[in-house]
């Protein structure tokens, strides 16, 4: 491992894991590999559990700790949609990754997409179904993907490969008081890039037997990840500009990843954003550690980066 030279300014550092969604469990997979990558270059870290039982007291759990630095370890609800990271703005403490607004924006699938348009992104067609009209007046013909608005991890995805299909969703989806995001489905190959500081890394091409679902996401062996992707080098580059270009659109910081849908007929023209995470996933099976070891970042670097990247007022 390269020699690491901490910043003098931090010391104590409190890794928040756990938290109140569906991807809690991931959380504290990225958490469990987080600490001991920190510890290992020496510095005081502290993990935090998030927790309903402890919500209301984590303000002042934080400022008893006292840490120089939050590492935001949390996956989806309160630590990805802005909430925690408003918090973190009230208790004046830098914290890693992006701030209070791009976090908003990044998990609401259907305003990032519109967002990532502006920008001149290539975006699949959409429909945003609510708690009042879902499955009522569908206007895109299967086959389809179904997702909640705000989700993360796989979880809660469908796909709808005939219309009979969707008399089954009704049941599953009519007492939920979410939003769920519905996109034509896209034949092909599922590509990633991670952006670190604005800067991209690589692109990995993730192969499943089926589809890359939480499974396949976060069992050994759930799916094979392709590093570099082997695909043109037009579409390496455009999949590498579109990243940034997204990280940039919704402004931003420390690493973010981005999905893409390709479909190999169509070349250039078959390529699609998906969406864009503002707290990837960094376990053990996890895509962004992997493309940073593969640009010669070993974790314990990668999280010293966002470390070193942690701030207020962003």
């Amino acid at each position: 491992m390269t020699r690491i030279i901490k910043p003098k300014n931090i010391s104590k550092v409190t890794v928040l894991h756990g938290g109140t969604s569906e991807e809690k469990e991931v959380s504290n997979s990225t958490a469990e590999s987080c600490i001991d990558a920190i510890e290992k270059m020496g510095f005081d870290v502290e993990a935090l559990s998030v927790g309903s039982s402890n919500m209301q007291d984590l303000a002042d759990f934080i400022k008893v700790k006292n840490p120089d630095v939050i590492f935001n370890a949390l996956h989806g609800g309160i630590g990805e949609n802005g909430t925690i990271q408003g918090l973190f703005e009230v208790l004046n403490i830098p914290y890693t990754h992006s701030g209070v607004l791009s976090s908003a924006i990044a998990m609401d699938k259907f305003i990032s997409k519109k967002i990532f348009k502006t920008f001149g992104l290539p975006v699949i067609e959409d429909q945003l179904l609510n708690a009042e009209n879902e499955l009522n007046g569908i206007l895109i013909e299967p086959p389809f993907v179904i997702k909640p608005n705000n989700g993360g991890s796989s979880v809660g995805i469908r796909f709808i490969r005939h219309t009979e299909q969707i008399e089954e969703l009704d049941a599953l989806y009519r007492h939920k008081d979410r939003e769920h995001l519905l996109e034509k489905y896209i034949p092909g190959r599922e590509l990633t890039v991670a952006v670190l500081n604005g800067r991209p890394l690589t692109v990995t091409d993730i192969v499943t037997e089926d589809w890359y679902s939480y499974d396949a996401k976060y069992e050994n062996g759930g799916s094979k990840h392709v590093i570099p992707a082997n695909i043109p080098k037009d579409i390496f580059e455009l999949c590498l500009s579109y990243a940034v270009k997204a990280h940039q659109s919704l402004g931003c910081r420390g690493v973010t990843r981005s999905d893409f849908r390709w479909n190999e007929e169509k070349g250039k023209e078959g390529l699609y954003i998906l969406e864009l995470n503002t707290q990837p996933g960094m376990t053990k099976t996890s895509l962004v550690p992997e493309q940073a070891k593969y640009v010669g970042l070993d974790l314990p670097q990668l999280c010293l980066d966002l470390i070193k990247d942690a701030s207020c007022n962003k």
